[in-house]
């Protein structure tokens, strides 16, 4: 399915060009493009899922001070995030380029994906998908884009 969200990403939402696409349409050049239709139908609905997060009116995550408080990960969560990939949650947090509610966000994306293998590469790329949904973070989109970008092409900071 991250194949599915990285393809999407760079295709359509990465790329100039600003068109409405059916769902219809965009699953049928996903099969012609090779994906398994399962995967495609579960990539689109973790994309709807994830502009549903936008327009919440409230924040189902988060209570009190959240600016003052510490991130406990759930179990389920530490054995799907591994402590590198927390880290730099935590990281990115103190840097400013995450909320608390886009931390939330991620975390709730993360641990929506159907992947037997998650690493810090993968969170980077959906910390961006987030990062480009929330209206108001185009500052934080552009580190996270950098910072992607940057790691690929092999700089070091």
């Amino acid at each position: 399915m991250m194949d599915i969200l990285m393809y999407l990403f760079e295709t359509y939402i990465h790329s100039d060009v600003e068109v409405m696409i059916d769902q219809d349409e965009l699953a049928d050049e996903l099969s012609r493009a090779g994906f398994h239709q399962d995967d495609i139908y579960k990539a689109l609905n973790w994309l709807e899922k994830l502009a549903q997060l936008q327009y919440a009116d409230k924040q189902p995550y988060l209570s009190g001070s959240a600016q003052s408080s510490i991130r406990i990960y759930t179990e389920q969560e530490t054995r799907f995030i591994d402590q590198e990939s927390r880290g730099f949650l935590l990281f990115l947090e103190q840097a400013g380029v995450l909320s608390p509610e886009t931390r939330e966000m991620v975390i709730d994306r993360v641990m929506e994906l159907e992947t037997q293998e998650f690493g810090l590469d993968d969170l980077k790329w959906v910390i961006l998908m987030v990062l480009f949904n929330v209206p108001g973070n185009e500052r934080a989109y552009t580190q996270m884009e950098d910072m992607l970008y940057d790691a690929q092409e092999g700089y070091v900071h």
